[in-house]
Formats: structure tokens, sequence, C-alpha cells
């Protein structure tokens, strides 16, 4: 019986083992989740892209556009000028503008969310685009957001000095 039960405890004490090995390859290493280190330059770098989730439904019942986004292939930062352009890992950042107006804004931050309040109530659109640091579009990576922001939100007043 002694034999059975260090066979059996041995055999537990192994599968716990295998399992915690497994889990333990299946976690994403650093380079999966932060990209290529930025010490070493990228070789034939794939294209960047640009992913936004939809904007999140708790900001938009207060008149708020919160909408997160992740690049691949590029860093974001504010590094601005010809010769950014050069540097390996490729570095950017993001234009950002609303409901078609004639301006937009850089956002070089890497915050993985953009946030603008004061939207009043009803339709709304937010373009997001992918630059390259001299500020030109990384083609393809340009991302209109609509949203509706809901007759509940409150009313925001312009703020005044």
């Amino acid at each position: 019986m002694t034999t059975l039960i260090k066979t059996l405890a041995a055999i537990a004490a192994g599968t716990v083992l295998i399992t915690n090995a497994f889990a333990q390859d299946a976690t994403p290493s650093a380079r999966d989740i932060r990209g290529p280190t930025p010490y070493l330059a990228i070789e034939n770098e794939p294209a960047p892209k640009l992913i936004v989730d939809p904007p999140l439904a708790e900001g938009l019942a207060i008149g708020v556009f919160w909408a997160q986004y992740r690049v691949e292939n590029l860093r974001i930062a504010p590094v601005f000028g010809e010769g950014a352009l050069q540097v390996s890992p490729r570095i950017g950042h993001l234009h950002v503008s609303v409901d078609d107006l004639p301006w937009w804004w850089a956002d070089a931050s890497d915050n993985n969310t953009v946030d603008i309040a004061g939207f009043a109530p009803g339709p709304h659109k937010v373009k997001i685009g992918l630059v390259d640091a001299n500020h030109n579009p990384i083609p393809g990576q340009l991302v209109t957001v609509n949203f509706t922001v809901p007759d509940s939100a409150p009313k925001h007043a312009h703020p005044t000095n």
C-alpha cells in the first residue's frame, strides 16, 4: 500500500510540475506584449498598424469619448522631424480630429486611451490616424469612430477664465 501511495504522490507531483511548466510557457513574453527592444534595429519592419476599440459607454453617458488604442510595429513617442524618420523601431504619433472640423491635434503620449470631453448629446465622429514622426499619414491607418452621446448626458458648459 505504501508503494502505491508513493507512486500516486509522485504522479500528482509530476502533474503539478508539468501543468506549471505549460502555464509558464503560455505566458506572453515582454517582447510579445511590448514589442522589440529599442536597442536593436529591426530589419524589414512590418507595416505599422493602429487598432482602436469602440468608445467606453461609461464615458459616453457623461459626454466623454474614451477609446482605447494600441499600435503594432511603431512606438508612440514625442519625437518629431526628418531625423526621427530613420529610427528603428520606427516612431510616430496619433492625429485626432472631431466631427470633421478643419483642425486636429497630435497625441504623442502613448497613454493607450484617447480622451475627449464636452460632447453634446447626439451623433459624433472622431478620426484617429497613425502618422510618422514628420506628421505624414501612414497609409491605411486612419480609424473613424462614429458614436452617439445619449440625450441623458449632462450638457457641458464651456469653461471660462
